[in-house]
């Protein structure tokens, strides 16, 4: 049994108002990794797992309720993933909770994820006010209107085909991303980007392959891994990143970024989320 399986998800849960770090589930990601031949002590990819909650509340001193959007930034090189129903309760944990300040809220987060995840963590509260949250479109050329034919929804890497010529960089997305929660097997939707440089990807095999992920089971963060992988072994290019757009569910996002050359790179939000 792998350490999902003994987390909340899928099972009935009460709901706690009061804070309690306690709920944060840690799952290793070596887990996973050992699966893709990934050396933990050499990661081939640097990157973040970007979070954004938008049901994220607390008391102030008085007892007046603060609403904020929240980012977290998780570093690639953390040992752990934070299962998200368990992120979800401890999240809730903070609404019948009262602080002096937000800074105190933030401080007292950033804290409680280091330690589940093993690794810092940033966290950042917007307003709900005075900004605009603009949607973006995700980089790149898109690849859903290829006309193909489609009958494999278990992931594949040998879909994975080359071109003959090169390509300084090119960037090719799709909204087609679609995989399932590692335990409930709910339904995760997601767009998803990729960048590299090399011998040219054949656009329709890549959409088949990304198609391939639909009745996929495994966590956001380890499906873009997966992805990474897959494309690095088959097509070896000199320069790959991967990056997906996972839509809201249980009020957060997960977009999980992993590259092997840049480290600023655009993760809009986007219409979906």
């Amino acid at each position: 049994m792998s350490t999902a399986n003994q987390s909340l998800l899928g099972k009935e849960t009460p709901y706690c108002a009061q804070y309690d770090a306690s709920l944060l589930f840690p799952i290793p990601r070596i887990e996973k990794r050992a699966e893709l031949d990934i050396d933990e002590s050499s990661l081939p990819f640097t990157g973040l797992d970007i979070w954004t909650a938008y049901e994220v509340s607390w008391l102030n001193a008085k007892g007046k309720p603060i609403v904020r959007v929240a980012e977290f930034a998780f570093q690639v090189d953390s040992p752990n993933l934070i299962e998200s129903k368990s992120f979800k309760l401890y999240l809730n944990s903070f609404n019948g909770t009262r602080f002096e300040s937000e800074e105190e809220v933030v401080s007292l987060m950033e804290k409680d994820l280091s330690v589940a995840s093993g690794g810092p963590v940033a966290v950042e509260f917007k307003p709900l006010t005075g900004h605009e949250l603009l949607f973006g479109d995700v980089a790149g050329e898109n690849l859903d209107d290829l006309d193909i034919d489609v009958d494999l929804y278990q992931v594949d890497s040998s879909l994975l085909q080359l071109e003959d010529e090169e390509v300084d960089d090119e960037t090719l997305n799709s909204h087609l991303l679609k995989s399932n929660c590692l335990v409930t097997a709910q339904p995760d939707w997601g767009s998803v980007v990729i960048r590299y440089s090399g011998r040219k990807i054949n656009r329709e095999a890549l959409l088949k392959y990304i198609i391939s992920f639909r009745e996929h089971n495994e966590f956001h963060e380890q499906c873009v891994e997966r992805i990474y992988m897959d494309i690095m072994r088959q097509c070896k290019p000199t320069h790959l990143t991967v990056y997906a757009r996972y839509v809201r569910r249980g009020g957060l996002d997960i977009n999980p970024y992993r590259s092997n050359f840049e480290d600023e790179f655009d993760i809009s939000r986007t219409i979906r989320q």
